[in-house]
């Protein structure tokens, strides 16, 4: 049966000298960095942004939703704010869902 497969033979295996090794991380260690620098960072930003908004609303404040309802806030608890979108109907909302907060008189120009 030799005749139809050639025998194999092992290869003495190179010496890896430290050098070496750091070669092979340098793939990862670009990769991650253009990660981070194009995904993480720029995620983080907007999250820490987000935060500042949603701390800093405030009664009488127009907003817009994540649901894309646009109102005015008419009361502010610790999770939940109320939210009027017409004369009389006022929905409650979690303070994260607030997406954007609009200048003054934006709802009057609509």
């Amino acid at each position: 049966m030799s005749f139809f497969i050639e025998d194999a033979l092992a290869q003495t295996a190179p010496v890896a000298g430290p050098a070496n090794g750091l070669m092979s991380f340098l793939p990862l260690l670009i990769i991650f960095l253009v990660f981070y620098f194009l995904l993480i960072r720029p995620q983080m930003k907007r999250a820490k942004e987000h935060k500042a908004l949603v701390s800093a609303l405030d009664k009488d404040d127009e907003v817009i939703t994540s649901g894309g309802l646009l109102g005015r806030i008419t009361d502010l608890g610790a999770d939940f704010v109320s939210v009027e979108i017409s004369d009389g109907v006022k929905v409650r909302v979690q303070r994260q869902a607030v997406a954007t907060v609009l200048p003054k008189g934006t709802i009057k120009a609509l």
